[in-house]
Formats: structure tokens, C-alpha cells, sequence
């Protein structure tokens, strides 16, 4: 009994310090951590080659990381956010990128915050984060999407998309969010992504961080800007960014809508991108339909460019999540995409020829804690 209470007088003190030099009252703070562990067994078919494997993160990515937050009175707050994503299969890290560009790909194998790595402060008037998390733009493929981006299913517009090393992510970040719940995750929270009804804004500018007085010394600056607005039951946003890069600036811009009408939560959203002289477009649309304790999901997607040959895949899935308790869900997904042109997308690490056309189908479990 004496360890602990000196343990807990030891963390107490710098509290009971900073609480006089600031004349503040400060309210309850809270360290979590949480993750998820998701693997299943996965085969993709192509005409050049077939894979079999053990699979992580088809349902949701596998993860661990540690959040919290300090209530500093007032409705003021500062929260930090550090998560790690995690190959659970060979239980290896993943490689995060420092500079938003090809070159800065670090760290693959061992442990590090690569999805997302943030300390912010808010108040009712918003948050603002710094660090490396989700770009704006990404957040629209996510949250209309029924497969959301996971496993065979996954939208072919996420898959296919020429936008670079910023289509996902972008380190080296200063944003502005609106109309979420402090420090949330940027999706996945409250209906398609919102923290409810209202209005949702969310604005980010990044860093390459090159140094001056050269060609590139641009290279992995950016922005991107997201606005939407739900009732709960129907949700529209569209998002707009830029990335610059000596090679030629990229583009990514889309709008999604999706409708909860009970019986089925339909869903769509466009995409037109930039890469220097090549443009591309994306589409999907898809729904989510209660069944039993789970869902199925259902989409069809599609995305092309204005290249030599006009390369396009196209792909048809469905999918069921068997949801077993708030924290275990099974699920299953097929899919199939076809090629034109020089287009060679495979699903589930096979490999296909340009043109050809590619099977993925995968049966797992996905675990939340």
C-alpha cells in the first residue's frame, strides 16, 4: 500500500503545481489505450499469378495507440493522439513518411506512429491538431465507401488513385477542425464519419520541409478542405487539396453523399484527380443493408485516367460483417475487377497481366479493444 500511494503522489504533484502557478481549477484528465487486431485468410487470383495468405487489417486496419486529453477549464482542452499501425500477421510496424514525398519512407518493420501522431487544443469554437494524421480529402473515400477501404472490397478509387504520397496521410501538419468531437478520430465516428448533425468543416496545410533555394525546395507542401453537413440520416461533404512537387502539382477532390433509409444506408461519391499532365476520375457507389446481427455490403466502383491507353479498372463486391459483441465482428468479401488498357490492379497480392482481370476473397475477425 505505501508503493502506491507514493506513486500516486508523485504523479499528483507537477498537477497540484501547475494548478497554482495558472490560478486555474483543472478538471479530470484521461490517458487511453486502444487498438484493434484484424486478420483473415485471403486469396487473390490473377492471370500471371494466385496468392494465398494470412491477411491483417481487411476489415478494419490493426493497430495500438495511446490517446488522452486534459480538461484545462473553461471548455478549454489539449489532447494528444500516437498510433501505430501493425502488420498482426508477422506482428511487424509500419513505414510512416517524414516529408510527404517518395524519398521520406522510414521506419518499416519496427514501431512507429505512422497513422497518426497528433497533439491539439479546443475549445466550442474547434480543434487545433498538429503532427501527421488523415488529409481532408481522404476522409470522403473512407466514409462512403460500405467496405470502408478494407480488404478485397475495398473502393477501386482508393486503389487505383495516382495522387501520390499525400493520398492518405501527410506529415508535418497544422489543422482546423469544426463540428467533431474533440480529439476523435477524423472518420469512423458517429454516422458516416460525423459526431452527429450539423455542420463539419475541417482545413489542413503540410509540410515538405526541403530546403530553400532549390528546384524541389517545395516538394510535399500542401493543403486540403473538407466541409459537409449531416442530419444524422443523410450526410453530404466534398473536399478540395493540392500537393506541390517539381514534377508537376497533384490534385485530389471529391464529393460523397450517403442516405440511411432504414432497410439500407445508401452511399456515393466521385473523385477527379491531377498528377501533373494526367487527370483521372473515380466513382463508387454502394449500400449497406441490415441482416441479422450484421450487414451486408455491396458496392461497385470504378477509375481511369487520360494516360496512353486510358487505363481502367472496374470492381464488383460484396460482403457480409457478422457483428458478435460491441468489441468482435466476423466478416467475409468477394470482389472482382477488370482492366483495360495498361490498368493491371489485382486484388488480394496476386498479379495480372494489363488488361486482364483479377478475383480476391477473404474470411476473417476483426477485434477491438
Amino acid at each position: 500500500m505505501r508503493s502506491n500511494s507514493i506513486t500516486r503522489k508523485a504523479i499528483t504533484v507537477p498537477v497540484v503545481l501547475a494548478t497554482s502557478l495558472a490560478g486555474t481549477a483543472y478538471a479530470q484528465s484521461s490517458v487511453t489505450l486502444f487498438g484493434t487486431v484484424d486478420m483473415a485468410l485471403a486469396h487473390g487470383s490473377g492471370s500471371i499469378s494466385n496468392l494465398n495468405q494470412m491477411a491483417s487489417g481487411d476489415l478494419a486496419a490493426s493497430r495500438i495507440g495511446f490517446r488522452g486529453q486534459d480538461d484545462l477549464g473553461g471548455s478549454l482542452k489539449a489532447g494528444f493522439w500516437l498510433e501505430s499501425g501493425v502488420n498482426a500477421d508477422t506482428g511487424t510496424g509500419q513505414a510512416t513518411n517524414i516529408n510527404n514525398q517518395s524519398t521520406g519512407i522510414a521506419g518499416n518493420g519496427g514501431l512507429t506512429f505512422n497513422r497518426r501522431s497528433t497533439i491539439s487544443v479546443g475549445s466550442n469554437w474547434g480543434e487545433i491538431r498538429l503532427g501527421r494524421e488523415y488529409v481532408p480529402q481522404y476522409m470522403n473515400l473512407a466514409v462512403f465507401d460500405p467496405f470502408d477501404l478494407g480488404g478485397s472490397g475495398g473502393s477501386q478509387v482508393l486503389n487505383s488513385a495516382i495522387t501520390g504520397p499525400t493520398t492518405v496521410r501527410a506529415s508535418n501538419s497544422i489543422s482546423y477542425l469544426y463540428g467533431h468531437s474533440f480529439n476523435a478520430s477524423s472518420i469512423g465516428y458517429g454516422p458516416q464519419g460525423f459526431s452527429g448533425s450539423g455542420f463539419q468543416f475541417n482545413a489542413m496545410y503540410y509540410m515538405g520541409e526541403n530546403p530553400s533555394g532549390t528546384p524541389t525546395s517545395k516538394d510535399g507542401n500542401g493543403f486540403g478542405v473538407r466541409a459537409g453537413y449531416s442530419t444524422g440520416t443523410f450526410t453530404v461533404a466534398g473536399a478540395v487539396s493540392r500537393a506541390r512537387y517539381a514534377a508537376g502539382d497533384v490534385r485530389q477532390n471529391n464529393a460523397g453523399a450517403s442516405y440511411d433509409f432504414g432497410v439500407v444506408c445508401a452511399m456515393g461519391m466521385y473523385e477527379w484527380d491531377k498528377n501533373g499532365p494526367v487527370s483521372a476520375r473515380g466513382w463508387l457507389v454502394g449500400a449497406k443493408i441490415p441482416a441479422g446481427a450484421g450487414a451486408i455490403r455491396i458496392a461497385y466502383s470504378r477509375y481511369s485516367t487520360d494516360a496512353a491507353s486510358s487505363p481502367t479498372a472496374k470492381k464488383w463486391a460484396l460482403g457480409y460483417v457478422y457483428t458478435m459483441s460491441k468489441r468482435t465482428a466476423l466478416y467475409t468479401a468477394i470482389a472482382h475487377v477488370s482492366n483495360g488498357g495498361t490498368s493491371a490492379s489485382a486484388l488480394d497480392g496476386a498479379v495480372t497481366a494489363p488488361g486482364k482481370s483479377s478475383n480476391g476473397f477473404d474470411i476473417g475477425i476483426r477485434h477491438n479493444f
